[in-house]
């Protein structure tokens, strides 16, 4: 079910544009994700980064370009991007094929040593409450102390008549800054479902998709209640780092002397 270098390429790089509509300042929101990255691995030789939800794989490579010395895991369900990250980025990741949030998915990581940080973008809004506390003890887990979690996506505010304020702050935002191409995420989705090479990984993907498909949804998960969970699960340390409108970089920290 492999792809050419070219289909790779073609489609990921359609990929980035569309994208562009949904993540507020996304060029921006990479860069501090990654800055977070920085400073939690200064001194480390060859930090272990794993990325979580990572698609065709748009942030592992941006990591892979700053932290050349970095391993990155890169973890998603979607048998289509995930070769289209494979192919495309087969330099900047390690892709592996696990459902974030069900029982278990850490196993298939196959990590031979604690994590330095785990980073998401856009990602991990879909899982309800329970997926996404499964998802933050397993990555208590395999954080080393002082490790982090790095989550860029979009929260809505705690004060829920606020939640359309800051959906419309960010839109203008995009707006401004031309962050609204003509494809959007269903468009892509429909050109590539026609594309004959992708076929094979489109069939795929549906076969899977009843399996899965009770796990996903839209919980829109506030920051508050995130900081929640992820005490829970035992993270010390939770704060935003960066923000604008509904989209923002939340850090959750794991405490030092952590076992």
């Amino acid at each position: 079910m492999g792809v050419s270098m070219a289909t790779a390429r073609a489609w990921v790089e359609r990929w980035e544009r569309q994208q562009e509509r949904y993540a507020v300042d996304r060029e921006e929101r990479f860069t501090v994700i990654a800055d977070v990255v920085e400073h939690a691995t200064a001194g480390r030789a060859r930090p272990l980064l794993l990325d979580l939800g990572c698609g065709p794989g748009s942030l592992a490579a941006r990591l892979a370009t700053r932290f050349p010395d970095a391993e990155i895991v890169a973890a998603d369900m979607d048998p289509l991007l995930l070769e289209l990250g494979r192919t495309h980025y087969a330099d900047a990741a390690r892709f592996v094929d696990t459902v974030i949030g069900e029982e278990g998915w850490t196993d298939a990581l196959a990590l031979e040593r604690p994590l330095d940080a785990a980073v998401s973008t856009t990602a991990l809004h879909y899982l309800p409450e329970s997926a996404l506390l499964r998802t933050y003890r397993g990555l208590a887990s395999l954080l080393r102390p002082g490790g982090v979690l790095v989550n860029g996506d979009h929260f809505p505010p705690d004060a829920a008549p606020c939640a359309d304020l800051t959906a419309y702050v960010g839109r203008r935002r995009a707006q401004r800054t031309g962050g609204h191409p003509r494809e959007d995420w269903r468009s892509w989705w429909d050109a590539a479902s026609r594309d004959p090479e992708l076929a094979d990984l489109f069939g795929e993907r549906a076969r899977r998709r009843p399996a899965h498909g009770a796990t996903c949804g839209d919980e829109r998960v506030t920051v508050r209640r995130h900081a929640e969970l992820l005490r829970r699960a035992g993270f010390s340390h939770v704060a935003p780092v960066w923000q604008f409108g509904d989209s923002a970089v939340l850090v959750a920290v794991m405490a030092a002397g952590t076992p």
